[in-house]
């Protein structure tokens, strides 16, 4: 079916509506370029997984990022077994480094550094459309990296960004998918074919790529992470959207795929809630049992902000990707113990641990084997659930690093938690202007890409830079776009 051609032709065609595609419709639009934006979803749900996202932004003040935010980046930015040989060449500028190492998608350190270097200018930008921002010195019950954190979390970013882009005269295209990217003899980008309601239509001009991961896309979910994945569900309403149409159109013209295709950012959540992000991350001061009721891993081996993506994985890994946390009355004496209980639903409570077995659907005899062994291997110590107090257990395998303290205080508490998934880490490769590269780390002409679609982790997420990698490569697609318009 052939696509009807609009006339007009656009300085940049953003496609995504979160705070990627929204950040490079402004950034475009208050340099005086013409911006459509092509959204799946009705304008009442416009802002795909960006609305419903607290938006955790790792900075220590509104202008820098944290201390170990490159550190951070780096290390979850390759394989955990690259060629120190091909590390060195990947650190090289891409025209000095050898045939072998370019179009790898390992993360460019240029990268890096520019994500560093804009986060502090982009969080300026957004103070300067309105958006007002809180500093949080911790994320979770134990003191971590600092966070911001907008006021009003994703949602405000979105209505901010796309108030100031209709402000623009940005021209938004509500459900409308895009389905291929155009090219000119050259392989230039020249536009973007997208169904809509009337059918297929042909949007021109350079294009943004700004349609998040593929989360929602159960076919590539299996051919990427595996059949389990139909263990693992969104985190939010609005990853449904993300289908990784972005990634593919890009892939199919020659980009240079990178991050890690076979994983996803983890999150332990509460199965029976339909909120947004009904997270459990009080698991550090109890115990972690499967469907057979036996512990399967260090459920404290340090803060739970560094780590729970990691025991999250282990869970996934379990039968039927379910484990629940088992936790005595001491759990409720820890200050503010609710950060770490996001879910809307109430715990499962037992006055011995044969009830609670019995209420979760697990065999008596069987937990209570469990915590009977883990009780016997707690040993004396001074408790101190705010910091790490390597009070640890003794002969137990697998064994517990911190808060190890005996299940024996009722009534007894249990959630349930599997593994969602935040986010795909697999996308495409950008440079520090967020130009996609092909597999010779050359830019495509014509196409840039930010947010979920830029492939940036493998196996451990940074925390916090999710949001953040969105608003500072949204903002410079849309800048670099501007700047190469004709008459610019």
């Amino acid at each position: 079916m052939a696509a009807s051609a609009d006339q007009r032709v656009h300085d940049l065609v953003v496609v995504g509506c979160g705070v990627a595609g929204l950040s490079a419709a402004v950034a475009a639009a208050e340099a005086g370029a013409r911006v459509a934006v092509l959204e799946r979803a009705p304008r009442e749900e416009r802002g795909g997984q960006s609305r419903w996202t607290e938006a955790y932004l790792r900075m220590k003040s509104h202008t820098e990022v944290t201390d170990d935010f490159e550190t951070m980046l780096a290390e979850n930015g390759s394989s955990p077994y690259i060629d120190p040989d091909l590390a060195a060449q990947v650190a090289r500028e891409p025209e000095h480094r050898s045939g072998h190492a370019r179009g790898i998608g390992l993360l460019d350190p240029n990268v890096i550094g520019t994500f560093a270097d804009e986060a502090g200018p982009t969080i300026a930008w957004l103070k300067g459309l309105g958006v007002r921002f809180d500093f949080l010195p911790t994320q979770f019950l134990t003191r971590s990296q600092p966070r911001l954190l907008p006021v009003g979390g994703g949602a405000a970013l979105v209505e901010a960004l796309a108030g100031r882009a209709e402000t623009l005269g940005v021209a938004f295209h509500y459900e409308t998918t895009a389905e291929r990217l155009v090219q000119d003899e050259d392989g230039r980008v020249t536009g973007v074919v997208a169904r809509t309601e009337s059918g297929l239509r042909r949007f021109l001009g350079p294009v943004a790529l700004a349609a998040g991961g593929f989360e929602g896309n159960g076919e590539m979910l299996t051919r990427y992470l595996g059949p389990r994945s139909v263990y693992l569900r969104p985190v939010c309403k609005g990853a449904n959207y993300n289908r990784g149409e972005g990634i593919r159109m890009a892939l199919e013209i020659g980009a240079a795929a990178s991050g890690d295709f076979g994983s996803y950012h983890a999150e332990p959540v509460d199965p029976r809630s339909g909120i947004a992000e009904p997270s459990v991350f009080i698991f550090p001061y109890g115990i972690l049992v499967n469907k057979e009721g036996v512990r399967f891993c260090d459920e404290a081996p340090g803060t739970v902000d560094a780590w729970y993506e990691r025991v999250t994985r282990r869970i996934y890994e379990q039968p039927e990707g379910i484990a629940w946390v088992i936790l005595d009355a001491r759990h409720m004496r820890i200050p503010n113990y609710r950060l770490g209980i996001r879910t809307d639903k109430p715990p499962v409570v037992g006055q011995s641990v044969a009830e609670l077995a019995r209420a979760i659907g697990l065999r008596p005899e069987a937990l209570e084997a469990t915590v009977g062994a883990y009780n016997a291997a707690c040993v004396p110590g001074e408790w101190k659930p705010l910091e790490l107090d390597g009070l640890a257990t003794r002969g137990l395998h697998p064994g517990k690093s911190n808060w190890a303290t005996p299940i024996v205080e009722p009534p007894f508490h249990s959630y349930p938690i599997v593994s969602s998934n935040v986010f795909t880490f697999g996308g495409v490769k950008v440079d520090s202007r967020a130009r996609v590269l092909d597999s010779a780390d050359r830019p495509i002409p014509g196409l840039y890409a930010a947010g979920e679609v830029v492939g940036m982790y493998w196996g451990n997420y940074t925390g916090a830079t999710s949001v953040l990698k969105g608003l500072v490569f949204g903002r410079l697609a849309g800048t670099d776009a501007a700047r190469r318009r004709p008459n610019a």
